[in-house]
């Protein structure tokens, strides 16, 4: 019989490996959840529902921006950006002074799902991590660096990805 030490949290011991396994069971299984119920109240994924949220919040944005404040690839926010043109919630307009420079900003119908779309609209992972202390947060990017540092498999490309994307395949 294969024997679990406690993982004694607030006793001065380290957490269990298979403690700290089922916690990132919690937080994916959190996600999934919450990426479900977006798409059932109003039709479009988590990671569309964020882009809506950062077009609205900054009134227009252009595709790379809206990549970096999305931390994804300048493509994958590409795809996202035209479902989001396609059904009509983005709209594309070229600058007045400038033809090159594109701004994103949001169709009447666009504005009108994200005030009725649920709540966190960036995701329930990055509104928990943006809402954690910065010490705290310091603190969790040291630890999932060694982590993946220890896996030696990971896959920097997903990095980049939306985890709508990640969690289809």
């Amino acid at each position: 019989m294969i024997q679990r030490k406690a993982s004694g949290h607030g006793m001065g011991k380290q957490p269990a490996p298979l403690d700290v396994l089922m916690k990132f069971r919690m937080i994916i299984n959190a996600v999934k959840r919450h990426f479900k119920w977006v798409e059932d109240q109003c039709g479009i994924n988590g990671a569309q529902l964020w882009v809506l949220w950062e077009i609205g919040r900054g009134g227009s944005l252009r595709v790379n921006d809206l990549a970096a404040v999305l931390a994804m690839h300048q493509s994958s926010t590409s795809n996202l950006v035209d479902k989001l043109v396609k059904s009509g919630l983005v709209v594309r307009r070229r600058d007045a002074d400038d033809q090159r420079v594109v701004a994103l900003s949001l169709t009447r119908k666009g504005s009108t799902l994200l005030r009725r779309a649920p709540k966190p609209a960036r995701g329930i992972l990055p509104e928990a991590l943006h809402r954690l202390p910065p010490s705290a947060l310091a603190a969790l990017d040291r630890a999932l660096i060694s982590l993946l540092k220890s896996m030696k498999t990971a896959d920097k490309g997903a990095m980049a990805k939306p985890l709508a994307e990640i969690f289809r395949k």
